[in-house]
């Protein structure tokens, strides 16, 4: 038994073929979109239809295994590392994004300045910048 197959039924969740290819797409590029998504899972199962992926990825973020970004001026993006309230970094020339763990340890690892009578379980911070490719080919 695979481990994604191990994984979805982990977590109560029926494996299907699309649901194992998307997942292990996710796995194979994090922070894809669902469009990259698409591409790699039918490369490993041949047709499965865009509306397919988007509801294997809704299952999927809905079960806990997937987590859903959505850096600001970008598509939603994909990826499986879970749990541990980690943040993104994203090239403001490319649009890649990489992951920088949370500066403080656990979760939260921010503190809000007023929570509003809120019990916060998680912050989410995404820095901007120009990643290494992007600041040597950039023309001086």
């Amino acid at each position: 038994m695979s481990v994604s197959v191990e994984v979805l039924r982990g977590h109560g969740v029926q494996v299907t073929a699309q649901r194992l290819a998307v997942l292990q797409a996710v796995s194979a590029r994090p922070h894809a979109t669902a469009d990259v998504v698409a591409e790699i899972a039918r490369s490993e199962i041949g047709a499965i239809s865009k509306q397919s992926v988007y509801d294997a990825l809704a299952t999927l973020v809905d079960a806990g295994i997937v987590r859903r970004i959505e850096p600001a001026g970008s598509a939603a993006r994909y990826e499986t590392r879970v749990g541990d309230n980690h943040h993104h970094l994203v090239c403001r020339a490319c649009g890649g994004v990489v992951d920088v763990d949370c500066a403080v340890g656990a979760a939260p690892c921010l503190t809000a300045a007023d929570a509003a009578g809120y019990s916060v379980d998680e912050a989410e911070v995404t820095f901007w910048g120009t990643c290494p490719a992007c600041a040597t080919s950039a023309p001086s």
